[in-house]
């Protein structure tokens, strides 16, 4: 056995051609297989015939297909996409992770103070206005009219109370949309997304910004609930024409609260929110409607309202808003903004103002000056007009700054400076009161000369010896020329000031004229005092301020002022004053069945016209004029301010009771104590050099270096070394027996000569 194994030749393995079945493994040579009796047969057969199996390639491809197909691409496709999603998952995973890591630590996250708002409410406790950056107070979600959110979360947010801070669903289907219309149509963002957004990050546009969006969206949802953010959003979103908040769009759109807006208005304001300043109902009506149909059409399907209630909205009017805020009232705003920080300094949190305005006196005040300007302003070439209304406090009633706030918010009432013209003669002539002249006393109407200054009346004519009273009356400029130098210039000055002017006046001799500049504010409250008979008036508007809790941070202290003024010279003022509109320059101001006192001014080259004037109720002042100075067509103070004043205060008087005022009509002044009555004896004896039974604050005199000279200037000796304006020897002298002193015999008294 053992020779025939090493007797059997040896066979080598070959690579070049020739039979390789030895290399080969068939089923049969399988640990785990069993031989086909068929494939062993064809395999001894091919064995045979010296040839290797081959395989068909058309078989080959038919066993790959054979698990193909349909169901094969969809398999690949599902493999591909969760291996897609898994690295995508990993990739989100990783970013949100290093841009989160670039944020504050999110125990440190809060939301942001709101920016403080100012709302300021009228003495009947309207609203006048809100100030602050966001243009409106904070509303309670309760308190808003229902179709707000309504209408915003149809048009922004739909799943808004099922989602977590993402909508995924939403997501994909703002994808879809943008993708099949090939342009931008929908955003993906919630409306927490897009709180997170307004309160804490930039508007750039970019893929880390994105992600701190949703990573603060989610934290504000686990934070606050649904209706809090909701109410946080209509508080701050940005509406358009500098309104931030529903409330402010409300009031800057519609002019009202968010509390009344109906279901048209809720749907233009939602449909702001995709384009606040393009969309803005101020630049854009017609678009601003068209969004709002839009708002109108989602609110529908999602069930929110009905069909009529859709047909009804859309009937309404477009809106029509000004392309600034718009009414008299904001002048008055804008003064209360003024004054709060010399109030309470700093306003560092949501205050409450209460002022002494009157809305209903505001509107009448407004629409008298329209409607005059409207009528007679371009034919007397009077583009602007100012008004401003006090009670006998100084509180202030009424103020229009201008023709249009929404054309311009410059206050021509309290801001601007201009020349009074005849309308400061009243200090004048309340000056020569003082120092003993009286209605009755005389001086001559003739032409005047002062230094290099010759003052001439209005219609350039004399009328000789005239009373004060007529001369007033008639604004005679030669006799408040006359007295100015018999009083002295700074005696004017002075009490000009004590009443109430606080602007700089040139102490000269064309103070009789008012030359020096005052504002139409502080002239009107300066004549405040001869209505209240003698009292200091100083112009106030603000009475309370309050937080929004109720706790008073100011309140004012005007209702104790100070004498300014003797009340007997109030009688002989308001007495001329009455005659000024009975029988003088005034008489557009008559007011049926009211007794009204006041005196017209006109500046030179009609530059100016004003008349300020008052009843026992109210005082008023008037200007009409141009911005630019240039000249009206002949509008005197007795014209178009005049009748303005009367159209304003018949209305504002309506339904009140007539009486007189102080000091007229047989009514005896009021004096310090009550229960003390001023008898024609008690004004004997004081005339007399006795002590009267009542004592008044003394008047103001001169420097004691410079003692009153009648028939000249107090400092005249100063005049005339410098050469400046010394008086003729006439001017300021009396004519006939009239002595330059006050007389002291019982007629004189009895008839006020």
């Amino acid at each position: 056995m053992a020779g025939k194994s090493r007797s059997r030749p040896r066979i080598d393995p070959s690579f070049s051609s020739g039979d390789d079945d030895g290399l080969r493994v068939d089923a049969s040579d399988r640990v785990s297989g069993r031989p086909s009796t068929k494939t062993s047969a064809s395999t001894r057969s091919k064995a045979k015939s010296g040839k290797a199996p081959r395989r068909s390639l058309k078989g080959r491809g038919g066993r790959r297909n054979s698990g193909g197909g349909f169901f094969g691409v969809v398999r690949s496709l599902v493999y591909w996409c969760i291996v897609a999603g898994i690295w995508g998952a990993m990739g989100i995973g990783g970013l949100v992770l290093y841009y989160g890591s670039r944020m504050p630590n999110a125990t440190s996250w809060s939301i942001p103070e709101r920016p403080p708002n100012v709302k300021i409410l009228a003495v009947d406790g309207d609203t006048l206005a809100n100030r602050g950056a966001t243009g409106g107070e904070a509303i309670a979600l309760e308190d808003m009219s229902p179709f707000i959110p309504q209408a915003v979360m149809a048009i922004e947010d739909r799943r808004f109370y099922s989602h977590f801070g993402v909508d995924p669903l939403g997501l994909a289907r703002a994808v879809f949309t943008n993708v099949t219309t090939g342009r931008m149509v929908q955003g993906g963002s919630t409306l927490t997304q897009q709180l997170a957004k307004n309160l804490f990050l930039s508007p750039e546009r970019t893929l880390e910004r994105k992600v701190q969006e949703v990573l603060l969206a989610l934290w504000l949802e686990q934070k606050y609930s649904k209706d809090q953010i909701l109410a946080m959003y209509l508080n701050r979103v940005f509406f358009g024409s500098n309104a931030y908040g529903v409330e402010a769009a409300s009031q800057r759109y519609f002019n009202k609260s968010a509390r009344d807006v109906n279901l048209g208005e809720a749907a233009l304001l939602a449909g702001l929110l995709k384009a606040p300043s393009r969309l803005s109902p101020a630049r854009d009506p017609k678009a601003a409607e068209q969004r709002a149909q839009v708002v109108l059409g989602a609110m529908r399907e999602e069930g929110l309202i009905t069909d009529d209630e859709v047909k009804t909205a859309m009937s309404q009017p477009p809106t029509k808003a000004k392309s600034f805020w718009s009414g008299a009232q904001y002048y008055a705003a804008d003064l209360v903004m003024d004054q709060l920080p010399g109030l309470v300094g700093t306003v560092k949190q949501d205050l409450v103002v209460e002022t002494t305005l009157d809305l209903d006196l505001e509107k009448k005040a407004e629409k008298t000056l329209s409607a005059i300007l409207k009528e007679s302003g371009t034919k007397s070439r009077a583009s602007q007009a100012a008004l401003v209304s006090v009670d006998a406090t100084g509180a202030i009633r009424a103020l229009v700054g201008g023709r249009d706030y929404a054309d311009s918010q410059f206050d021509r009432a309290v801001k601007a400076k201009r020349q009074p013209g005849s309308a400061f003669k009243p200090f004048v002539y309340a000056a020569a009161m003082e120092i003993g002249r009286t209605p009755m006393s005389i001086r001559n109407d003739a032409p005047v000369r002062i230094g290099k200054w010759t003052p001439e009346n209005y219609d350039q004519k004399y009328r000789g010896e005239v009373s004060l009273a007529d001369a007033l009356a008639n604004s005679l400029n030669t006799i408040a020329a006359q007295l100015v130098m018999e009083v002295g210039p700074p005696q004017v000055a002075k009490l000009a000031h004590r009443l109430g002017i606080e602007s700089e006046l040139q102490a000269n001799a064309s103070i009789a004229l008012g030359t020096s500049e005052v504002s139409l504010l502080e002239l009107t409250s300066a004549y405040a005092p001869f209505m209240n008979g003698g009292f200091k008036a100083t112009p106030h508007i603000v009475k309370r301020v309050l937080t929004t809790d109720g706790k008073v941070l100011y309140q004012n202290t005007y209702d104790n002022p100070p004498r300014v003024l003797d009340p007997e010279i109030v009688s002989e003022m308001n007495q001329m004053m009455v005659g000024v509109v009975e029988h003088g320059t005034g008489k557009n101001a008559r007011l049926k069945g009211w007794q009204v006192a006041g005196k017209s001014g006109t500046t030179q080259s009609f530059r100016d016209a004003l008349f300020v004037g008052f009843t026992n109720n109210l005082t008023t002042g008037v200007w009409f004029g141009n911005d630019d100075g240039t000249s009206m067509k002949k509008v005197t103070g007795g014209g178009l301010p005049a009748k303005a004043w009367a159209t304003y205060m018949a209305e504002a008087h309506a339904g009140l009771t007539p009486s007189p005022i102080f000091g007229t009509k047989g009514i005896q002044p009021s004096f310090d104590d009550p229960g003390i009555q001023r008898t024609i004896g008690d004004v004997i004896s004081g005339a007399f050099g006795h002590k009267p039974v009542d004592v008044y604050p003394d008047a103001p005199v001169a420097d004691a270096e410079m003692p009153p000279s009648p028939g000249g200037s107090q400092n005249a000796a100063a005049d005339a070394a410098e050469g400046g304006l010394v008086p003729p020897a006439d001017v300021g002298q009396t004519t006939g027996a009239t002595p330059p002193t006050r007389r002291t015999t019982l007629f004189d008294i009895l008839t006020g000569g």
